[in-house]
């Protein structure tokens, strides 16, 4: 599954850093992210997360 970075980005918008999954996947739905955006945040790992880098790196370990 190919995710747009900067698509992600625009969706964690607002989001405050360290985060937790939870939190992120609740402000990408916010900021209406898409069926591949959600898809690609839900399957992160459960844990805490310090910056919009590491949610990117580890949506691109899923690809």
């Amino acid at each position: 599954m190919t995710v747009n970075p900067i698509e992600m980005q625009k969706n964690l918008g607002g989001v405050s850093y360290p985060a937790s999954k939870d939190e992120i996947v609740r402000q990408a739905r916010e900021h209406g992210a898409g069926e591949k955006v959600m898809d690609a945040l839900e399957s992160i790992p459960d844990k805490e997360y310090d910056s919009p880098a590491a949610v990117s790196k580890e949506v691109g370990k899923g690809t």
